[in-house]
């Protein structure tokens, strides 16, 4: 009987990955105005996958991901772009990181990569604001939280976070003011 419940339950987790990682790319498209998306985790090849969606290769790259992405990124970059690095989240989690193979693109195709950490600019924030706020009150930026409620949803909603279960910006909603 355990093995017939274990059966469902993991047939009912592929299907709800397959409609949350549908629904992320439809949320892309549809909400964010993406001219197109994929998910990465039905793609078998990734380099093939980036070369269908970019046939002129990839100008600017923002590298959260890292992994068998980065590769096939470097793989599809264009001379003389850039890669912004502010995390590698495939990696966070591994007891041995992947290395990346494809790092002659940087040589061959003069690509320039720098990696950032937000705290650098947080002298910049308050006119960040003065910037985005308007733009946000006009609907001309949307976002999406993805709100857990109470601090006892804390780890639950850090674990969602690093599995991809989380849709937009994972929040922690402590109390209400």
């Amino acid at each position: 009987m355990w093995g017939v419940v274990v059966v469902a339950v993991f047939c009912f987790l592929l299907v709800f990955y397959f409609i949350l990682f549908c629904f992320k790319v439809d949320l892309l498209k549809n909400k964010f105005k993406f001219d197109e998306a994929f998910n990465d985790k039905e793609e078998s090849d990734l380099d093939a996958t980036l070369k269908r969606y970019f046939p002129e290769g990839i100008d600017i790259y923002w590298e959260n991901v890292g992994g068998k992405m980065l590769d096939a990124v470097l793989l599809n970059m264009r001379a003389h772009g850039r890669i912004a690095a502010c995390g590698l989240i495939s990696q966070y989690n591994r007891d041995k990181p992947e290395g990346v193979h494809n790092l002659m693109h940087l040589i061959y195709k003069r690509v320039r990569m720098e990696g950032f950490v937000v705290t650098d600019y947080f002298h910049l924030y308050p006119k960040f604001l003065e910037f985005i706020l308007p733009h946000i009150a006009e609907g001309k930026i949307v976002y999406v939280e993805d709100i857990a409620e109470g601090l006892e949803s804390g780890p639950s909603a850090l674990i969602g976070l690093f599995s991809g279960l989380n849709v937009g910006k994972q929040v922690v909603l402590v109390a209400q003011e």
